[in-house]
């Protein structure tokens, strides 16, 4: 649970202060998103189950939360693997707590 907290902020973080310059995912929220995070992660990462970067991106407290349409700043995959292992969140646990 630590390193799932550890991520969300660091999430979080990396979506308020990405640079325009960097090398980051930008993705415009669709209507028939607005209550499904996994629809999110699926359409950008090909896998639902990262519906916690989503949540943290958008900063969201709760997955049941609206998410209104909006620009999301996201990391690439390889971002994205670098922040999972330098929080120590492993996908595994997030399914555990389900």
């Amino acid at each position: 649970m630590v390193a799932a907290s550890r991520f969300y902020r660091e999430i979080r973080q990396f979506s308020l202060t990405a640079p325009v310059w960097e090398s980051v995912i930008r993705y415009f929220t669709k209507p028939d998103e607005r209550w499904d995070l996994t629809l999110v992660a699926e359409r950008v990462y090909g896998d639902r189950e990262e519906y916690l970067t989503i949540m943290a991106a958008a900063g969201l407290d709760r997955v049941d939360q609206e998410l209104t349409e909006r620009e999301l700043v996201l990391p690439t995959r390889d971002r994205l693997a670098l922040i999972k292992a330098r929080t120590g969140f492993q996908p595994q646990q997030q399914r555990k707590v389900r």
